[in-house]
């Protein structure tokens, strides 16, 4: 029997398969709210036969977008834009939802992608950032505000708030975004926290504000919605942030009730030395798993079925995640069962794509002749 395709529970939330769809920022709201964008692209996914979806980042304040054109959960009408999204998902497709909370801190106000993604000044039509010190990302770009004891309320209670709209959507999962040069990230790495007070300095006081955070959002919701964190396991950057801080952080958040950590690397500095390959991040999954004991995700050039199932296979992964591989093949869970002798779930309206060699594919045998 294929690993991957085993059944595995985050928490309360029970699984079908070991793979999930990673958060990707589509850049295709209006003033945060979803459009007819993230219904195609989001119910495209949703009958992809992964197990778990998690949405893009998904800001907690206007001034935590990464760009203005950011999806956003900071008011109830934000909640009506995505409820029609999540219905029609729920209507065609058993797959699990997760929304991953953010704040970009000194990475906020940025052009899309396809526009350059460089930082946005205020007097550009940007806005003014903030994050644990008055440090830019990059020269040249906006200082952010270093947040005081108010700003830093301000954020907690931000991310509470949209926790309890993510559970109002009935949704089953939360991922604090703790990665990839985001605010969390920014008060864990000591080349972005530069702080004097309690909120820097030590590893300790740079993981407080982190876990402040995580202990409110766990506290918000009931304990049958899974919430984990997705961290950067490595700046890659020496005398940055690394795996053993992130063992640190995790028992912590262990500690404080985390139902997963989903773990990547980079982000926070743009010295970083990436050695990019299959698999490179899979390591740091690994050994948080292993001292830790928590269900963790492993992401990161994961693209073939026999390499997903080895991940899942030796232990270094309870879980993998695809990206941009999944946009590429929007149906690479149906292809990984063909490959790996498994069953995947797929909508009746598709039984009769399955080639006829591949009768057990969709656990259904009625091609339709018509």
């Amino acid at each position: 029997m294929s690993q991957l395709f085993s059944p595995t529970t985050l928490g309360q939330l029970q699984l079908k398969n070991r793979i999930a769809i990673a958060p990707m920022c589509q850049y295709s709201a209006v003033d945060g709210l979803a459009t007819d964008w993230h219904m195609i692209h989001l119910g495209n996914l949703a009958l992809s036969g992964a197990a778990l979806l998690m949405l893009e980042a998904t800001a907690v304040s206007p001034e935590g977008r990464i760009s203005a054109y950011d999806l956003g959960l900071w008011s109830d009408e934000h909640v009506q834009a995505l409820q029609p999204v999540v219905a029609a998902i729920r209507r065609h497709s058993p797959i699990r939802l997760a929304v991953q909370i953010a704040h970009a801190g000194r990475k906020a106000s940025s052009a899309v992608p396809w526009e350059g993604g460089a930082n946005i000044a205020p007097e550009h039509g940007g806005w003014q950032t903030v994050a644990p010190s008055a440090v830019p990302h990059a020269d040249g770009e906006t200082v952010p505000l270093a947040l005081d004891e108010a700003g830093l309320a301000k954020v907690k209670a931000d991310f509470v708030a949209t926790a309890r709209r993510v559970h109002a959507l009935g949704i089953e999962a939360i991922e604090l975004h703790g990665a990839h040069g985001y605010l969390l990230h920014q008060f864990l790495s000591p080349l972005s926290n530069q702080r004097t007070d309690r909120y820097g300095g030590s590893l300790e006081n740079r993981m407080r504000f982190p876990l402040e955070v995580f202990a409110a959002v766990r506290e918000a919701v009931p304990r049958e919605v899974a919430v984990g964190v997705r961290i950067s396991a490595s700046d890659w950057v020496e005398g940055g942030w690394d795996v053993a801080q992130s063992v640190v952080f995790a028992n912590a958040l262990k500690a404080l009730g985390t139902d997963f950590m989903h773990v990547s690397s980079g982000g926070v500095s743009p010295r970083q030395k990436i050695p990019v390959g299959p698999g490179y991040q899979i390591g740091f999954a690994e050994r948080i798993r292993r001292e830790t004991g928590l269900p963790t995700i492993g992401v990161g050039l994961i693209t073939e079925p026999e390499q997903a199932e080895s991940i899942v296979l030796q232990g270094q992964a309870d879980m993998v995640a695809l990206a941009r591989g999944i946009l590429y093949d929007p149906r690479w869970p149906w292809h990984a069962a063909a490959k790996l002798g498994a069953q995947v779930d797929a909508p009746p309206q598709y039984w009769r794509s399955q080639p006829h060699n591949l009768k057990q594919l969709f656990g259904e045998t009625r091609l339709g002749q018509r």
